[in-house]
Order: structure tokens, then sequence, then C-alpha cells
């Protein structure tokens, strides 16, 4: 079938596309006038994305433009905001919504509206902004705008409990950790206290360094006793020697003394009896030339250089002994020290030990009081979260009432009554003609019947068709 074809059958067929056509347009406009009228408020918000949370100040990862606003669609759509706008507006009391309840339903009145509301609920978020828009429909222009309204409230409202209510739990959390971490704490610092009663220690760095210079001087007493001791045994080993020889001379030739050594010389007595001695001995040899020994001049000379000799050599006894004995008391007082040195050492050593384990001690009550503060500003910081009434959601435009119905559309219904009356007239022209097919033109016989085509009459008289004349075929 070619388009010439096509055309002679919607010509033919005309009165019954315009039947159609008429009959299509006259239902839908009739319909469209007796439809109740719906009216659509509209509620603008702006909804931003917080880079920076309004209460720690910490920074926020953005998320991606496209899922945000995606995510707070389905909260506007959700059935608990539903809810809350039913409770708001009081709408279980409302007859004309309660009129078409569903006694099938699975939930009751409340629920059941909440899913109406939900239907007739349209959110528009914007592509190139942060604004979204809130259409609802409805037969009553105040209800449309109320519930509009509602919508916008009752989503911030969610909005802030979706925030607060992870916060809240938070918070809870927190204030049951926080009496296991103040009794942890609490257990640090006792086991700290009692650690310091135990050992008397109340300024551990000062009694530590006091003992450290206590030990200090003791080690130079003991540096200073040892190199006098040092010394006093070098004398004592000097006097042993001198003593030594001093009994092989006397011995011999029975001359020699201790007069060498240097506590002898040094000895102030031990001189002045040596200066007597020489005086005495002067005058004993003067004597001596002037008498004989049985003289008693002699005698008593001799008996006076005599007497001074011993009182010499005792004094030299003495010295020596004294520098025995000092060295004995040298090496006793080393010994003394050295085991006050020991004692101090240990002293220091176990102050040392006592401070390791203050240190670790006191790190522990540091630790447990750092994780202490940490859970008390954790905790008030959630609690704050938890109470917090601010929101990212603003009310750009609140609805207004609707002056004139959104729906339905007369005009744009009749214009498409036209378009499909059209589209169902030619669909019920060719639907007919493959019902009732019939001969139209030359091509129509080749085709219908079979049979070639030996000529064509036009009759005089024009038809009323304008693509085709009247024939007749031979």
């Amino acid at each position: 079938m070619n388009f010439q074809q096509i055309l002679i059958i919607l010509f033919s067929r005309k009165y019954l596309i315009i039947s159609v056509l008429l009959c299509t347009v006259g239902a839908i406009t009739a319909l469209s006038i007796r439809m109740p009228k719906e009216y659509v408020a509209t509620t603008s918000l702006v909804v931003d994305q917080w880079n920076v949370d309004p209460v720690s100040g910490a920074s926020i990862p953005s998320q991606l433009a496209d899922a945000f606003m995606g995510t707070q669609v389905d909260i506007i759509t959700s059935h608990n905001v539903a809810l809350k706008v039913v409770d708001r507006l009081k709408l279980t009391e409302n007859t004309h919504l309660t009129a078409g309840f569903d006694a099938n339903y699975k939930g009751d009145l409340r629920d059941w509206i909440a899913d109406h509301l939900v239907k007739h609920l349209e959110v528009l978020p914007s592509r190139e902004s942060s604004v979204m828009q809130l259409n609802f429909s409805a037969i009553d222009a105040k209800l449309s705008t109320d519930i509009s309204n509602a919508f916008a409230q009752a989503y911030i409202e969610t909005n802030i409990e979706l925030r607060a209510q992870p916060a809240r739990l938070n918070a809870d959390w927190f204030d049951e950790q926080m009496s296991f971490f103040r009794e942890r704490l609490q257990q640090a610092q006792d086991k700290l206290s009692d650690y310091q009663q135990q050992h008397g220690i109340v300024v551990m760095n000062e009694r530590l360094d006091l003992e450290n210079e206590r030990l200090a001087d003791i080690s130079k007493q003991l540096v200073d006793s040892q190199s006098r001791t040092y010394e006093l045994l070098s004398r004592k080993n000097q006097l042993a020697l001198s003593k030594r020889k001093h009994q092989f001379e006397s011995k011999t030739d029975k001359s020699g003394s201790y007069e060498s050594l240097e506590e002898v010389l040094n000895s102030a007595f031990v001189q002045g009896l040596k200066g007597d001695l020489a005086r005495t001995e002067s005058k004993f040899a003067e004597v001596s030339k002037r008498v004989d020994k049985n003289h008693p001049q002699y005698k008593q000379a001799y008996a006076e250089m005599t007497s001074l000799k011993n009182k010499i050599d005792s004094e030299i006894n003495t010295v020596l002994e004294g520098i025995s004995n000092n060295a004995t008391t040298a090496q006793q007082r080393d010994e003394r020290l050295l085991y006050a040195l020991t004692d101090q050492k240990d002293k220091v050593l176990q102050l040392k030990q006592q401070q390791n384990e203050m240190v670790v001690l006191t790190r522990e009550v540091e630790n447990a009081q750092k994780f202490y503060d940490n859970a008390m500003q954790r905790s008030v910081q959630t609690r704050m979260e938890s109470e917090a009434s601010q929101s990212n959601i603003a009310i750009l435009n609140p609805a207004l009432i609707p002056q004139e119905p959104a729906k339905p559309k007369v005009l744009l219904n009749i214009l498409l009554s036209v378009f499909l009356g059209t589209l169902l007239g030619v669909c019920a022209a060719f639907l007919v003609e493959l019902l009732d097919r019939r001969l139209r033109s030359p091509i129509d016989m080749v085709e219908q019947l079979g049979v070639p085509v030996l000529g064509v009459l036009s009759a005089a008289k024009k038809t009323k068709s304008p693509f085709v004349k009247k024939r007749a075929v031979l």
C-alpha cells in the first residue's frame, strides 16, 4: 500500500475519523470540566552542606551533590516525615481525608493518611543550586498550603533529629563510660598515694638530689682519706725501714737515729731537746778535758747528757708511735667511709628504683587523667550536639494559598484530545477498511483481483475527491 492509497482511504473514511475525533474531544473536555480541581502549593527550601561542625568546629567532608540531594529527597518523602505532618495538622480529624480510608489497610488511619500525603507530594531538587521545591496537590487550596508548609517544618525537625539522635546515643554511651574512666583514675591515684605513704616520699626529685649530693660528698671524703692513709702508710713503712736500720746500726757502731724522718724534724720539742743536748755535750766535752771521769762534775755532765738523750729517744718513740697510730686510725676511717659509701650507694639505687616506680605510677595517673579528660570533653561535645537545634535547612519561600487550580488543565487536555482523537480516528478508519475492503483505484484491482487494467474511462463530471476521478475500468 502506497501513500496515495492511504490518502484515498482516509478521505473515504473522513466522516468516521471526524466522528471519532469529535467524540474523543467531547469526552475529554467533559471529563476535564467535571474533574475536581486540584491546587498545588509550593514551598522552597535552601539545603546547604556544612563544611564545619557548628559544635566541635571540626571539618566535615563534603558529600557529592547528587547523592546529598537524593538523600534529602528520600528524607522528605519518608513515612516518618509524613507522620509528623499528620500529627502537626491533626489530619486524623479531617473528614475529607478519613472518608476514603480503606478498611483492608494493614496500618491504622494515621499511617494511611501519611501514605496518602506522600503520594500527592512532589519534591523537585535543583540541579544547579541548593534550592529544593516541595509541591503538594489537594482539592482544598488552604489545605494544600498548610500541608506543604508542614512538610517543610517536619523535614527540618527530622533533619535535626537525625543529627541529634546519634549524638544522644553517643552521649549516653560516654556517660556510661565516664564512671569506668573515673574509677580507673581514682585507682591510679590511690595506688600512687599508697606507694608514697609506704616509702615516705614527699618530693622525690629533691630527696634524690640530696642523697646524690651526700654520695658525692662521701666519695670525695673517701678519696681524700685514702690519699692521707696512703701517705701515712708510706710514713709507717719508712719508719719500719728506719727502725730496722737503727737496730742494725746500734749493733755495729751504736750510732744512728730517726732524725731523718719528717715528723721528727718537724717536732719543735725534739729539736729543742737536741739543742739542749748539743749544749750539754759541749759542756761535757769541756768538763772531760778538765777533770777525770770519776770527778763529780764529770759524772753530773755525763748524767745530764744521758738524760737528754733518753728524753730525745722517748720523744722520738712517741712521734713514731703517733705515726703508726695515725696510719691505723686512717685505715679504720677509710673502712668506715667505704661502708658509708656502700650504704649510700644502696640508698641512692633504692631511691632510683623508687623513682622509676613513681614514674610508672605517675604516668598511669597521667594516662588515666588524659583518658578521663578526653572522655569528658567528648561527652560534653556529644551532649551539646544531642541538644543542638540548628539545621542547615531554611525555608526560602513558604507556600502561599494558590489562587487558581493547577489541575485539570482544560485547554491542554483539549489539545491533547484533538491529537488523540485524530489518531484514534485514523486507526478506526484503517480498522474498518480492513474489515470492509473496497476497490478505490486501478492499483486495488491489480492487487486485490489480480487482473490487468486495459484502460480507464474518465467521466466528464468531477467527483468530490481531489485524489481520484470516477472512472470506468475495463
